[in-house]
């Protein structure tokens, strides 16, 4: 089973697209988790990508964090992501970016997304979500729904989108009742 974007060429230009869009050095292990996180590249071929496009000069080592080497694109990859981003549907580029970029704010700022659903004795469901910030709660909230399909589409949204969520939640909850309409 191959990646969702397509071939070797399609996933390099992806990871080339994130890169250049995400606009600053990342290590391996990040790099690898902000492609993963819409699920439209495999790992393995994102391992083979990485390293053919540090063979090819597409990406180069810039510098250390702590341990870590630190990755850029390269000129050349701007030119490749630049020219090529087209073969790849913008609608994955789009979601894929806005994942990229959630999971780094996030990732800076120590939150972590849980989210799980449960049955209840009764037959409903719990649709448990909550954001903790450092060890602290930031969000939480359980709601109870009729079938584990709602459940499992909840829970979905809510890891999808928590910062949306998040955002709603507030806004509603502050009394900005047009949050819903803007």
């Amino acid at each position: 089973m191959g990646s969702a974007v397509g071939g070797m060429q399609n996933v390099k230009i992806f990871v080339l697209y994130l890169m250049e869009n995400v606009g600053t050095p990342l290590d391996f292990v990040t790099l690898n988790d902000i492609v993963m996180q819409t699920d439209f590249v495999m790992y393995l071929d994102f391992a083979e990508a990485f390293h053919k496009m540090l063979d090819d000069g597409l990406i180069s080592e810039a510098g250390l964090e702590g341990t870590d080497v630190l990755y850029a694109i390269t000129e050349k990859g701007r030119t490749v992501a630049e020219s090529l981003h087209s073969d790849i549907l913008s609608s994955l580029l789009d979601k894929s970016l806005t994942a990229a970029l959630r999971y780094l704010d996030f990732k800076r700022r120590g939150i972590e997304v849980r989210c799980n659903h449960t049955r209840r004795e009764d037959g409903r469901y719990d649709v448990y979500c909550a954001l903790v910030e450092r060890g602290t709660v930031i969000f939480e909230t359980t709601l109870v729904v009729d079938s584990a399909d709602r459940a499992k589409r909840m829970a979905e949204n809510f890891r999808d989108r928590p910062e949306v969520i998040y955002r709603g939640a507030h806004a509603l909850l502050a009394g900005n009742m047009n949050f819903l309409l803007d």
